[in-house]
């Protein structure tokens, strides 16, 4: 059975190039021209291997990856960025990079090789559970905050401390709003990989 690596960039040249820098052998490699494409790849092949361009038309790099670490089921499947733009991608995904491989483009077929190598080791290190109740805590946390801060630095007016905490409330409200999201995105993920 061929082991299917899934090439999700925008650049034919760079789709081509990691084609044929994989050793030849037991290989079946898709290709996919921007992160839409990419995504409906993932969800209908199941490749045992992404390689991601961070920067891509449609559904970003940055998008695809997201929805990949967001899926139990997804990251599983070893996952090697590429980017031209090291920075933009160490400035959306703060390093070290633990669950996936990043390499810069261009690269050699050597450095390939090792990144693709990195990524199937990292990709069997076990995840830390999504603690639901976090965002909760840091809110209760973050409200109880200024009140201190207020008496402590001598006083803020009353209007000062409601204002403070209308807009915790706020922010708490937009926090379980984007978990409401994140969930549905999950559930949604998870019906069209069955």
């Amino acid at each position: 059975m061929a082991h299917k690596i899934l090439v999700i960039d925008d650049s034919r040249v760079i789709r081509r190039m990691v084609r044929d820098m994989l050793p030849k052998g037991n290989f079946e490699v898709l290709e996919a021209k921007d992160g839409e494409e990419g995504l409906n790849f993932i969800r209908q092949e199941h490749p045992n291997l992404i390689m991601l361009d961070f920067l891509l038309p449609k559904i970003s790099g940055y998008e695809v990856f997201q929805h990949i670490q967001n899926s139990e089921d997804l990251q599983k499947i070893p996952l090697v960025v590429m980017s031209g733009r090291a920075e933009e991608v160490s400035e959306k995904i703060t390093e070290p990079f633990e669950y996936f491989e990043f390499i810069k483009k261009p690269f050699e077929q050597k450095e390939l090789i090792d990144a693709i190598k990195s990524a199937m080791k990292k990709a069997t290190k076990p995840r830390p559970q999504m603690a639901s109740a976090a965002p909760s805590t840091t809110a209760a946390a973050a409200a109880a905050a200024p009140a201190e801060a207020a008496s402590a630095a001598g006083g803020a007016s009353a209007a000062e401390i409601q204002a403070l905490n209308e807009k915790i409330a706020k922010m708490q409200a937009e926090i379980d709003g984007l978990k409401k999201q994140l969930t549905q995105i999950v559930t949604f993920i998870k019906q069209k990989i069955k």
